[in-house]
């Protein structure tokens, strides 16, 4: 699957640091650069789910499709991005072994949770992390009534045997609305041009 030549043009052009490499980047605009990244991938895989939805409500299409094209997806977003920059999607609970999270992802996913139990919590808050070369920055996912179809405590039977088939160690089940499911991570690193 290739992503349409308007969305590879816009990855590339939302680069902060193609105009002006010179230019002093303040965190701000990291931020914004990351959460630019998050949108194209978040945006791809949102579309692409609620296409298959549509024309599938029990979501056997869409299951079908995260599992054979999501990873494509994030790949070509990623080759598309500047060599700097990279996007995935990570949870505690993972149905992908691909999507594994690291100690820095379970905090921030951890910190996510006690808020959504503090009724603090908003969805839009973007967290941003530096760690060493490369700052990350993350954007919560949060389970809704489509996201259960495959991801819930009542999975109809048939989309069970494929999450058995095709996922023999998946975690990632038993949500209910209002559950963070994970996070899409853009990571930044920080070079000598910038």
């Amino acid at each position: 699957m290739k992503l349409p030549t308007l969305l590879l043009s816009s990855l590339l052009a939302t680069s902060i640091y193609a105009a002006d490499q010179n230019a002093s980047i303040t965190p701000a605009d990291i931020k914004m650069e990351g959460v630019s990244y998050i949108k194209k991938l978040g945006g791809t895989l949102k579309s692409e789910l609620q296409e298959h939805m549509t024309v599938d409500p029990t979501a056997v299409a869409a299951f079908g499709f995260c599992t054979a094209k999501a990873m494509e997806i994030t790949e070509e977003v990623n080759k598309a991005l500047p060599d700097y920059a990279k996007v995935r999607r990570t949870a505690l609970k993972t149905r992908n072994e691909k999507n594994i999270a690291d100690a820095t992802d379970i905090a921030v996913m951890e910190s996510y949770i006690t808020a959504i139990e503090a009724k603090t919590f908003t969805p839009q808050d973007i967290k941003v992390v530096e760690e060493g070369n490369t700052t990350r920055v993350y954007k919560p996912l949060v389970t809704n009534g489509v996201c259960l179809k495959c991801h819930g405590q009542n999975v109809s039977k048939e989309i069970q045997e494929m999450i058995t088939v095709s996922y023999p160690k998946d975690q990632a089940m038993g949500f209910k609305a209002g559950d963070l499911r994970g996070v899409i991570v853009a990571e930044i690193k920080k070079t000598a041009e910038k």
